[in-house]
């Protein structure tokens, strides 16, 4: 899970996915603005088949925080 979760946040946000950990912020880390957290969040739940709720993306702020919440949403 947490590979194909780096595999989509470093093609959406060019980065390599060496530089990403579950505890890399979307924010502080990776310099991600608005546009490109709603990219992700619309990557994700295309790649995953699943919802993610507007009132949880506010809580989402690592990569290990997405990856949670997709096992949980599965």
């Amino acid at each position: 899970m947490l590979q194909k979760v780096k595999k989509i946040i470093s093609e959406q946000l060019e980065v390599d996915q060496s530089v990403l950990s579950e505890n890399t912020s979307f924010i502080d880390d990776l310099g991600a603005d608005s546009i490109d957290l709603l990219e992700l969040v619309l990557a994700f739940e295309d790649e995953f088949g699943i919802q993610i709720d507007e009132d949880d993306i506010k809580n989402i702020r690592t990569v290990g925080d997405i990856v949670e919440y997709i096992e949980n949403k599965k």
